[in-house]
């Protein structure tokens, strides 16, 4: 189940940030950037699933510092 949502994640960001070149609206970017944090959290999960201690803890600080300049840059 989590290899479902981190490929619906990753293609949202990858379908924004396509769209977002093409049309050269870069208004989207906090939204490419939330949604490829919310890939890095379920990333995360998965490698704690399969019990690899050492990466997980880098995608969560990865994830949680994308969702932070998401939402930062959202309201700012």
């Amino acid at each position: 189940m989590l290899t479902v949502w981190r490929i619906i994640f990753g293609l949202i960001a990858f379908i924004l940030a396509i769209y977002g070149l093409i049309t050269k609206k870069f208004i989207l970017m906090p939204y490419i950037i939330f949604f490829l944090g919310l890939t890095f959290l379920i990333m995360g999960f998965s490698e704690l699933k399969k019990e690899q201690k050492t990466m997980a803890p880098i995608l969560f600080i990865v994830s949680g510092f994308n969702i932070f300049v998401a939402i930062f840059t959202f309201f700012s």
